[in-house]
């Protein structure tokens, strides 16, 4: 009597459980992890595309290595859903990015399988070569894989990692996941080149493909072209670009090939002494019909139908901030001939499709290059032209020296429209937008907004268009407005002039940014205990509206300053005004409500906020506080 079949997927909880599996089980197992992945992910949502594009080339890896001894390192992370699987926490899989559940992305804290986190780009050659340090200066570690995208290694990070790994001459793997797409498809010269490579035969050196393409050519053309290829190559051999960082180039390899990734790992791992590149050439979506059909590949998806592929999707009963900000400067930029945008591989995520659509020459995406695009657009404001640079708050970050050096240092009117402000759900911590205000707020001549609702984006769209005395910026959260009306046009605000948008007699709520429906629920919820609240949106962290905080101050017992960003932001630009004016040497009372000083994880945005104590319910406990006998006496 023949036993029942066993998957082979049940057959693994671990790495090590792949040990004693032929190649041909390796391929089955892989199989059944992409079934598995989509299932997953029909449930939760998240990153499937990548997800599916590595499947292969992530049973293989954990099939030849040894992790978690051996460090595997995933760039960006959002890749990582068949690792995780293979790692112990397929049973969690269904919990993923929901709160208190498995983050999205690969976390330190989660697992030992997960030697270093990630969600930004660019990061992991530069970890894993730290980790190559360690072993060979006695550190219990082995070797060091570090898994980056070819959207992720366009960022000069990952060059100046290779160039410093070919330096040194550690031994260590970089694999290039090379599936010609990233969020948006991947922009730039190092794009074509990786294209030219992965058209090529498996193994062919970029020597053969260059030649041929030059044989191709009239004589003068074809001895510019030889030159110049050596000249790209660093050498006359015409090494790959690769090769001359100081790497041991292989490639390209057919990532979805079981035993080609095996052989080629194998015998990498075997005979490796210094750093080596393995060009892995895969598909994303890669096994989904929906996914590999789709333009985005199924990048980040909604839960979904496995059958149809069709995604839900929520109701809107507002229009998207983003949405939003992308019609606005649209309809600015058929206005005024010198509006420019630039975007970071992130054309539809920050709205910048919309004016591409219309006006595909003045919208630049530079790769996942913040810090040349902050420059760039520098240098666009310099001759002239009015740049608006649309980068998430928490990629912006990676721009901060530029921000300094290139734009404020010089007074350069440069646009700075920052989405993803605040808490933003499933992506979690690494992806909050948390510290842009505190860290463009104490920067000289740099004006910094924030709407209070999307009628009021429309307008700060409208003031920056305007605005050429200097650097300015505004910043604006995931997803839908509060469904307030919306303009025809926008019309410019006067810089640093806030507005009351309630009367109060008691305490004053003085919002920074997309809090300000929080402010004005909690208000009412309190005017029915007989506790009436001004509620005042500020619009502006710097300049502060002083004549707005003179009268708060003049006619309420105290204010509260409430914002979406961690502290060191709005709060405290007012509180160091107050202080240094004596505005709170009458009896005054200021309290601010900011991010607590920790990292939220992932969860719903609503239950963040909760966790974080700046909803409305936290709001009215703040206002009660501060009014209450006890707190009257202390500060007696």
């Amino acid at each position: 009597m023949s036993r029942p079949y066993t998957p082979t997927l049940d057959r693994v909880v671990l790495p090590e459980d792949l040990k004693g599996l032929s190649d041909s089980a390796l391929k089955t197992l892989a199989d059944e992890l992409r079934d598995e992945v989509i299932s997953v992910v029909s449930e939760t949502g998240g990153h499937l595309g990548s997800s599916l594009g590595v499947v292969e080339l992530t049973v293989a890896i954990h099939a030849v290595f040894n992790t978690p001894v051996d460090k595997l390192i995933f760039d960006v992370g959002h890749q990582c859903y068949p690792h995780k699987i293979l790692t112990g926490r397929r049973a969690e899989m269904r919990t993923l990015r929901q709160g208190g559940g498995l983050s999205g992305f690969t976390k330190r804290s989660e697992s030992g399988y997960d030697p270093f986190g990630a969600a930004h780009s660019s990061t992991s050659i530069s970890a894993a070569l730290g980790f190559a340090v360690g072993r060979d200066m006695g550190q219990p570690t082995g070797d060091a894989i570090a898994v980056i995208g070819d959207g992720a290694i366009t960022a000069g990070m990952a060059y100046e990692a290779m160039n410093a790994a070919g330096h040194l001459g550690k031994r260590l793997f970089v694999i290039l996941n090379d599936n010609d797409m990233s969020i948006a498809p991947p922009v730039g010269a190092l794009n074509t080149y990786l294209n030219g490579l992965s058209a090529a035969a498996p193994f062919a050196t970029l020597r053969s493909m260059a030649e041929g393409f030059e044989a191709a050519l009239p004589g003068p053309l074809r001895e510019g072209a030889k030159r110049a290829r050596q000249l790209m190559a660093g050498t006359p051999e015409g090494a790959t670009l690769f090769e001359a960082l100081g790497m041991t180039y292989i490639g390209p390899v057919d990532g979805h090939d079981m035993p080609s990734l095996l052989g080629c790992l194998r015998a990498a791992k075997t005979r490796a002494t210094g750093p080596v590149l393995i060009h892995v050439v895969t598909v994303k979506g890669k096994g989904y019909a929906p996914a590999e059909a789709a333009a985005d590949k199924y990048h980040g998806v909604a839960k979904f139908d496995v059958i149809t592929g069709a995604q839900a999707k929520a109701k809107a009963n507002a229009p998207a901030y983003t949405n939003v900000f992308g019609q606005a400067l649209t309809d600015a930029a058929a206005r005024d001939g010198r509006i420019v945008a630039v975007t970071a591989a992130m054309p539809s995520g920050t709205g910048l499709d919309i004016m591409a659509r219309q006006f595909p020459a003045r919208v630049f995406d530079v790769g996942i290059a913040e810090q040349h695009g902050v420059t760039f657009a520098a240098g666009m404001a310099a001759s002239g032209l009015k740049p608006f640079v649309a980068i998430y708050s928490t990629f912006l970050q990676r721009g901060y020296d530029q921000i300094v050096h290139d734009v404020a240092l010089q007074g350069l009117p440069v646009r700075f429209a920052i989405d993803r402000a605040g808490l933003v759900g499933a992506d979690g911590a690494t992806h909050a937008g948390a510290f842009d205000v505190g860290y463009l707020a104490n920067l000289p001549g740099f004006v910094v907004m924030a709407p209070g609702d999307e009628a009021e984006l429309v307008h700060m769209v409208a003031t920056a268009a305007e605005y050429d005395e200097g650097p300015i910026s505004f910043r604006y959260p995931r997803g839908e407005g509060v469904g307030t009306q919306m303009p025809e046009r926008g019309t410019p605000i006067e810089i640093g002039r806030g507005r009351v948008v309630r009367e109060g007699a008691h305490v004053a709520l003085m919002s920074f940014g997309a809090h300000l429906h929080e402010c004005l629920l909690a208000a009412e919820s309190l005017a029915a205990e007989g506790l009436t609240v001004t509620v005042a949106d500020a619009r502006f962290a710097k300049p502060l509206d002083h004549d707005l905080i003179a009268q708060l101050a003049r006619h309420h017992e105290a204010i509260i300053t409430v914002e979406q960003g961690a502290g060191g932001g709005f709060g405290a630009q007012v509180l160091e005004y107050m202080a240094n004016s004596g505005g709170l040497d009458h009896g005054l009372k200021l309290r601010t409500l900011t991010l607590p000083d920790r990292f939220i994880d992932h969860a719903s945005p609503a239950a963040m906020y909760a966790d974080a104590g700046l909803d409305a319910a936290h709001i009215i406990r703040a206002v009660r506080a501060v009014r209450s006998p006890a707190v009257r006496a202390l500060r007696a």
